[in-house]
């Protein structure tokens, strides 16, 4: 695989946190179900549309969208995590959809058949990319003239609890690893609308949209589910694993994530407020 972002590429790979998704797919994937629906319903797949998948994961997305596009469409699921990959071809096989396939790329320097695709969608996989602005030009060569691209990503941590609660629980318990760059590659990368309108724009690409949408993330069945799930992935379990955090920090971390988002408890039920950025834009005509 030629890849431009070895660092994602071992971390998604090879490193314990970054595989650990795999084992806490099914919560994953419950819980992010509404930002699949979001990007799917946003995107307005036809039927026998072929569309490109970025950064596909354990492949939620890619059967979603071939279930979409139909037998006479067809969904490639790209990723730079082998295990996922893996992951997402049992997946699919398991459900018995058969117009998918999946590659090993990076999806910032594959070389893609050009104009092959009609759209092309990604479910939090495009922010992680040290050259954006290359990514989108080299996702825009795969698409056929006009075709559009859709992809979400988390807002502001200001507005997302699922990130900001577990962090600050994980810090003021542990202490504060390196900061990284505001844009530095990661699940916030793109909490800044017109930073990343700019770079579609500088990337050469028309009819740039994007906007913030509220939503609500479901939970795992109760508060203390849910927070155990935040402490095992997302940035409470990057701190943990930064500064070797051992089962009872765990516990104590879990235990100040539950109280701060029991207020999310309401008659309908237990679900973590989000606001998710939407982009869209075409390539040239």
């Amino acid at each position: 695989m030629q890849t431009a972002n070895e660092d994602q590429a071992e971390y998604w790979g090879n490193s314990e946190s970054g595989t650990k998704w795999l084992t806490f797919e099914d919560k994953l994937d419950h819980m992010l179900a509404p930002v699949l629906d979001l990007v799917l319903d946003q995107a307005e797949l036809e039927p026998g549309m072929r569309v490109l998948d970025i950064g596909c994961g354990t492949g939620a997305s890619t059967i979603a969208a071939a279930q979409r596009v139909g037998p006479q469409g067809h969904v490639l699921g790209g990723d730079i995590s082998e295990p996922f990959l893996s992951r997402a071809q049992e997946r699919a096989f398991s459900a018995g959809v058969e117009n998918v396939d999946f590659q090993c790329v990076d999806a910032q320097v594959a070389r893609f058949p050009e104009g092959a695709f009609d759209a092309a969608i990604s479910r939090f996989g495009v922010m992680f990319f040290q050259d954006s602005v290359a990514a989108f030009a080299n996702i825009a060569k795969a698409l056929a003239p006009g075709g559009q691209m859709t992809f979400a990503a988390w807002g502001p941590l200001a507005d997302n609890p699922w990130f900001r609660i577990p962090h600050m629980a994980a810090t003021s318990h542990l202490g504060h690893p390196p900061k990284y760059g505001r844009y530095a590659p990661g699940p916030l990368a793109f909490h800044d609308i017109d930073h990343v309108t700019g770079m579609m724009a500088t990337a050469g690409l028309d009819d740039i949209f994007a906007n913030p949408v509220s939503l609500r993330l479901p939970g795992l069945g109760s508060v203390e589910a849910t927070a155990e799930l935040c402490t095992r992935v997302g940035p409470a379990a990057r701190v943990i694993a930064h500064f070797k955090g051992d089962e009872a920090d765990e516990r104590k971390i879990q235990s100040a994530v539950a109280q701060e988002f029991s207020s999310f408890q309401t008659a309908d039920g237990f679900g973590i407020p989000a606001v998710i950025n939407v982009f869209q834009a075409r390539k040239p005509s």
